[in-house]
């Protein structure tokens, strides 16, 4: 029954303290709030703009605080484990500061591009950093069952995974993303790239579109159209529209999941009237079956949050055996973000008119 699957990461039986390195609305948002809720402490934040950090220090009761990441270092060793959640230029620079062997989640994306990522993925082999990325949308209560649905084979043999956005997102709220050239795939988008490589397995190649939009303005995308090929029956599709004026009777934000036994739905709540949201729901549908609905033990936002965080507790601690969302794994997401954008640069084919 797909009622039974795993739908939480289950919990470090001796998790170690979290030092969180950075202060930003993440952190405040969606980190502390899921390590309070699974019960993880956070024993410092290491933050450089002063102001900051003793406010969340403050709101959240975290006991210490550190101006540098050497300081924390000094101050903690391997005893925790760092939750480095920065922009990702500053990722690279703070893995190198941390002691070898350290348990390190790792904010994505992992770097700005694929050589971001390749240098990432270096200095975690070569200070031998026990280090996994926070791709949390798959450790989410519905991607956990959809994953699980798919590998015990309810659905037959996977042939349609289909990503579709119509929404209205405030980029206003995201300031910082005015000057990247990279946006809509490499911040949000990713999150779906993930996913689908987590349930469908990583697609050979890939082709896409992603483009501005004069209802946001300055941002350099808010639209992508992405195909994806596995070479054989598997067929990916994303379309994603961030700029939907007609209110929210006909916004969509769903993954269409198909076999050749059956599928599923599952509704992207958060994205609906962001920040606040909806409901994450997932639906599921034998072939000449009725739909039903499969009751969710939570969201992506925050529970999904608790999820990289204990896979990694666990595998620091040895009760797990891999860690799902490692770097080795995330390099792979972002080499099919890095296919997207190189894509874009393909000429289509024009039609022969003549």
């Amino acid at each position: 029954m797909i009622e039974d699957f795993l739908q939480d990461w289950p919990a470090p039986t001796a998790p170690r303290p979290i030092v969180v390195i950075g202060a930003g609305g993440i952190v405040r948002d969606a980190h502390l709030p899921a390590y309070a809720r699974a019960g993880l402490a956070v024993a410092a934040v290491a933050e450089i703009d002063a102001g900051r950090r003793a406010a969340i220090a403050q709101d959240f009761a975290i006991p210490q605080t550190h101006a540098t990441v050497a300081e924390a270092v000094a101050a903690h060793g391997t005893a925790v484990v760092y939750d480095v959640a920065v922009p990702p230029s500053a990722i690279a620079p703070i893995l190198r500061d941390l002691p070898d062997g350290a348990a390190v989640l790792i904010q994505k994306p992992m770097g700005s591009d694929l050589a971001g990522a390749r240098e990432i993925r270096a200095i975690c082999r070569e200070k031998a950093l026990q280090a996994a990325v926070n791709f949390q949308l798959r450790f989410s209560p519905m991607m956990m069952v959809a994953r699980q649905a798919v590998e015990a084979g309810l659905i037959g043999d996977p042939l349609e995974i289909e990503v579709h956005l119509n929404i209205f997102t405030p980029w206003t709220l995201f300031p910082f993303l005015l000057p990247m050239k990279r946006v809509e795939i490499l911040v949000h988008s990713i999150h779906y790239l993930d996913s689908i490589r987590a349930i469908f397995g990583t697609p050979k190649a890939a082709f896409a579109r992603s483009m501005a939009d004069p209802r946001a303005p300055g941002f350099a995308q808010t639209r992508t159209t992405a195909l994806l090929d596995w070479g054989d029956q598997r067929r990916g599709v994303m379309s994603i529209n961030h700029n939907h004026q007609g209110g929210r009777k006909f916004q969509s934000a769903w993954f269409r999941i198909e076999g050749t036994e059956g599928a599923m739905m599952v509704k992207l709540g958060v994205d609906f009237d962001y920040p606040r949201g909806e409901a994450d729901e997932l639906w599921f549908c034998p072939n000449g079956g009725d739909w039903r609905q499969v009751p969710l033990t939570g969201s992506w936002f925050i529970e999904a949050f608790m999820g990289p965080m204990r896979n990694l507790q666990r595998f620091a601690s040895g009760e797990d055996g891999s860690l799902f969302s490692g770097v080795e794994d995330a390099f792979q997401t972002m080499a099919l973000v890095e296919a997207c954008f190189v894509a874009m640069d393909v000429p289509a084919v024009p039609l022969d008119l003549a």
